[in-house]
């Protein structure tokens, strides 16, 4: 079968959210609507003791929250489904930021309770600076939310997004009746069930059908009221514009009841993108370009905790993978191939023979791979636009257990090389300096070195602002810092040196005082080329 069919077969998309809005409880009743699993657990039940099937960190089946990404692959319709569930609290937004680069469509989850909320603009904002085709699915229709129009105009107004509502509810709460699918003219009645698939569908033949006053009686007419105003203040649904990123489909319903998930489900196969074409040192590569080239967007350790592994997630880019042929690593120059690449769901592990673009592939990794690494079958470039950003929260480093060193010393790096946070180095002291996004990616660090490493590790407080990698053309543009500052001045893990302001006056003056130097808050991680200029 040739690359272009297997191409054509592949959508690639991420599931993001504000925290609690249901994310991983949709991503595991997609699941559930594909054949994946026959049943699934309720997230947060006291009475199914069971966990997401994407949360698979022990520390995410006790907390009741996501913190890392997972890759789910799952057939569906014909096609190839790779999803991937993002963390959605804030602390660990650096890592859906790289998600996002590894995938061609989204679809973003809003809580009809709470509306848009600050986590979920941050995130559309990551969306529409690289124009990602996005689906909305508004959750949790089984409670008392905000009114339907109202949540549509917030919608546009804070995602600067337009939006065309596919499906439209009849009724909330305790008087939520169903879905009416307004391209179909069929109705979905709501039927609570948190386990397994159930429907009750009834097709109809437009708004002045009769049957809809049988079935609905008085709120038949509420219904077609609200559906023409739908249809009078919406534009007509455009595939082309949210092909472009422009128009946002929206979609009612209830994850945590399998409600609205086969209307969300069938519409994304049908319109989201395929493959997509991606920027790089050497120009553009096409999915159908003939030579294999991928990216590694994520490094997880101990995904198996019995067996100690590494696994770096590459995502197929152009060509074709396949098991056991050399390919080109560009960072390092070696020829490396791989006996045993994975396809994932959640931690279950399969093997894979071969993969193409769209696919998201497990390697096996001693080490040697970092977040933006490149590989081709033989051509030296680099894929552009994996971030990496300026850490907000900075703590020393103190090991508790000095017998445990070595442990800490490897637990520390392949965390890090993970992107759970930022290791800085002052070499004349060997001082150790961990930056993160929020104070929870410090819980998580401080529990993983200890069960997965058995290392033991306090995070004590620092004075610090921001850090900011720095960029100069000669040693004597850094005279003033190295000579006055160098008690700010650390090496990143790329050996680049970094400034860590005490304050935003310390940076102010820093800034001044070395005109020639450029200080910045965001780099790319295969590069380190300027993804924004100096924003401080």
């Amino acid at each position: 079968m040739s690359n272009i069919s297997e191409i054509n077969k592949r959508k690639t998309f991420a599931i993001i959210s504000h925290p609690d809005a249901g994310k991983t409880t949709l991503t595991e009743k997609l699941l559930l609507y594909s054949g994946a699993i026959q049943i699934a657990g309720a997230v947060k039940s006291n009475k199914i003791k069971k966990t997401a099937a994407s949360d698979f960190l022990e520390i995410e089946k006790q907390r009741g929250i996501s913190v890392a990404t997972s890759v789910l692959s799952f057939s569906y319709k014909d096609h190839k489904v790779n999803l991937l569930d993002t963390p959605g609290h804030k602390d660990f937004a650096e890592d859906t930021y790289r998600t996002l680069t590894a995938v061609d469509s989204v679809i973003l989850v809003i809580d009809c309770v709470k509306g848009v909320e600050e986590q979920t603009e941050k995130l559309m904002q990551v969306c529409r600076m690289r124009n990602t085709p996005v689906i909305i699915f508004i959750n949790k229709l089984d409670r008392e939310g905000k009114n339907p129009i109202e949540l549509l105009d917030e919608l546009e107004s804070k995602l600067s997004i337009r939006v065309r509502p596919l499906t439209y509810p009849l009724g909330m709460g305790y008087q939520f009746r169903g879905v009416y699918n307004i391209y179909k003219n069929s109705f979905a009645f709501y039927k609570p069930n948190k386990s397994k698939v159930e429907e009750d569908i009834s097709i109809f033949n437009g708004l002045n059908d009769k049957g809809l006053d049988e079935k609905f009686g008085g709120d038949a007419q509420k219904l077609r009221h609200d559906v023409e105003l739908i249809d009078g203040i919406y534009e007509k649904f455009s595939t082309e514009e949210y092909l472009k990123g422009n128009l946002a489909p929206v979609f009612f319903g209830s994850a945590v009841n399998n409600f609205g998930i086969r209307e969300l489900l069938d519409t994304f196969i049908e319109i989201a993108p395929g493959p997509i074409e991606r920027e790089a040192t050497n120009g553009t590569v096409k999915p159908a370009d003939k030579n294999f080239s991928g990216f590694v967007f994520k490094i997880h350790s101990n995904l198996d905790p019995k067996h100690r592994d590494r696994i770096a997630f590459l995502r197929v880019c152009s060509g074709k993978f396949e098991r056991n042929k050399f390919y080109h690593h560009v960072r390092l120059d070696r020829q490396l191939k791989f006996a045993n690449p994975a396809s994932f769901m959640a931690q279950s592990k399969s093997l894979l023979e071969e993969a193409f673009p769209g696919d998201v592939i497990g390697l096996y990794d001693s080490g040697i791979f970092n977040i933006g690494d490149t590989l081709t079958e033989g051509e030296s470039f680099m894929f552009k636009g994996i971030p990496r950003f300026s850490p907000e929260v900075f703590r020393i480093v103190r090991n508790t257990d000095p017998f445990k060193s070595k442990q800490l010393e490897k637990g520390i790096q392949y965390l890090t090389d993970e992107g759970l946070a930022q290791l800085f180095v002052q070499n004349f002291g060997n001082k150790k300096v961990v930056g993160v996004v929020g104070e929870l990616q410090f819980d998580v660090l401080k529990y993983r070195l200890l069960h997965e490493y058995g290392a033991s590790v306090e995070f004590s407080p620092m004075a610090s602002y921001k850090a900011f990698w720095l960029k100069y053309n000669n040693k004597s543009d850094i005279d003033e810092l190295t000579k006055l500052r160098f008690n700010s001045l650390y090496n990143d893990k790329n050996d680049n040196l970094v400034f860590i302001a005490e304050s935003e006056f310390s940076l102010k003056m820093a800034m001044e005082k070395n005109p020639k130097v450029k200080f910045l808050s965001s780099i790319e991680h295969n590069d380190q080329t300027l993804l924004m200029e100096n924003v401080a």
